[in-house]
């Protein structure tokens, strides 16, 4: 017997899934830990957390939160966010980093588990304070506390339920998700694609539910239709532009008209809806169970949103990131191409970008990330799925093919990472 032969992407790939010893766990502990307590003694934290919480204090002394321009969530979200306004600063100060930053890692966990990656491996174990230390939007979601974390929890969350057949209880998980911030709406087309009623439904009416709910506690619901709706149907206004990493924003900062921004976008999220529609329907070269196929079909209908959506933060990334991090398991996955990482440069911390890039100006490394994404994955969403004949060889006899045995999906073009 001949030994096979492992290339350097398989020998790296064979070591992070081996299991971390203990010094490796409890530094990955202290990095995520030591993130929270930086956050934590910054002046600017919470700042967007702070927006919901007013709202809530708000509803309890009798007022409309809507009254308040920015805080652009639904009803549902002022009853989700009444336990932080009960809770003390002090408390709120420490504790909010922490769910954050667990919030992420539910995500994270949830994303090995959709493609059975050890939970105490190298790549489990010290991918998650990686991602802490080197992708810079972490840092800034916990800072600011956004309630993007949520989301960024509930996706593979979902996706594991729905690889599971549990298609109701993930229309539950996206439904609370969607009650808290509507963020992950897009993803009902990954219900509709498979055609799982009882979770679209789910999705659908719970958030539904919990905001009509909202509406009758509070004063004036009818703001968030006259005042709030179309305040974000607008793009909001100059305190958010600097920020707003969506294509439509960037471009005309560019010297870009905003016409030709605005279809440019459109055209790009039509795209990438369509390469999500053409990859949920190409079953014929999966070699798992499907989990890629789900992951990167749902990854392809939020890249699409982010795309058009107004304002589309860098933080907005988290969503569908760890997802496409932990796929790097899979052959032919998008981490295995380089342009993958090519396209994450930008949001990598302690690279040294112009000052032209940098604070307000920094909207154009997110849009690059964003665009960057997007593309690489419409490309292997429409790729076709070719096959290659493959020799087979037997005792006494010439080389010869067997196409019904031997043929096998096509490799990626792209060099692998690993």
């Amino acid at each position: 017997m001949k030994r096979e032969n492992l290339g350097s992407g398989d020998r790296l790939l064979d070591w992070l899934l081996r299991p971390a010893s203990r010094p490796w766990q409890l530094v990955s502990l202290a990095v995520v830990l030591g993130v929270c307590v930086s956050t934590s003694l910054r002046e600017n934290w919470g700042s967007d957390n702070a927006f919901v919480v007013k709202a809530a204090q708000t509803l309890l002394a009798g007022g409309s939160p809507y009254e308040d321009k920015r805080f652009l969530y639904l009803p549902s979200a002022v009853l989700m966010a009444v336990p932080e306004a009960l809770m003390p600063t002090a408390v709120l100060r420490w504790s909010l980093p922490v769910a954050m930053s667990g919030l992420l890692g539910i995500g994270w966990l949830a994303a090995l588990q959709m493609f059975s990656v050890p939970l105490r491996s190298r790549f489990a174990v010290v991918g998650f304070p990686v991602l802490a230390l080197g992708y810079k939007p972490y840092v800034n979601l916990v800072l600011i506390g956004n309630w993007t974390a949520i989301s960024a929890a509930a996706l593979p969350v979902a996706l594991l339920l729905a690889h599971r057949r549990r298609w109701g209880s993930a229309g539950l998980v996206v439904g609370l998700a969607i009650a808290c911030k509507p963020m992950l709406v897009p993803v009902g087309l990954l219900f509709l694609m498979a055609r799982r009623w009882r979770g679209l439904a789910a999705a659908v009416l719970v958030p539904l539910g919990l905001s009509l709910a909202g509406a009758l506690l509070m004063p004036s619901p009818s703001l968030f239709f006259t005042k709030t709706l179309p305040f974000l149907l607008r793009g909001q206004d100059a305190y958010a532009l600097p920020w707003d990493a969506s294509p439509i924003a960037v471009l005309p900062r560019l010297g870009v008209p905003e016409p030709v921004a605005v279809v440019v976008a459109f055209a790009g999220a039509g795209a990438g809806l369509w390469a999500a529609w053409t990859r949920w329907r190409r079953t014929g070269e999966e070699t798992d169970g499907g989990e890629l196929r789900l992951v990167e079909t749902a990854c392809m209908v939020m890249l699409a949103a982010f795309l058009v959506s107004r304002p589309s933060f860098d933080h907005y990334l988290l969503v569908v990131l760890p997802l496409l991090l932990a796929s790097a398991v899979r052959p032919g996955s998008m981490p295995r191409s380089p342009w993958f990482w090519l396209a994450l440069t930008p949001q990598v911390a302690l690279v040294p970008w112009p000052s032209e890039l940098a604070h307000k100006r920094r909207a154009f490394k997110d849009c690059a990330t964003l665009c960057g994404l997007a593309i690489l994955l419409v490309r292997r969403a429409l790729r076709s799925g070719r096959v290659i004949l493959e020799p087979v060889t037997t005792a006494g006899s010439p080389p010869r093919t067997e196409p019904e045995c031997a043929a096998t999906p096509a490799e990626s073009a792209s060099r692998t990472a690993f």
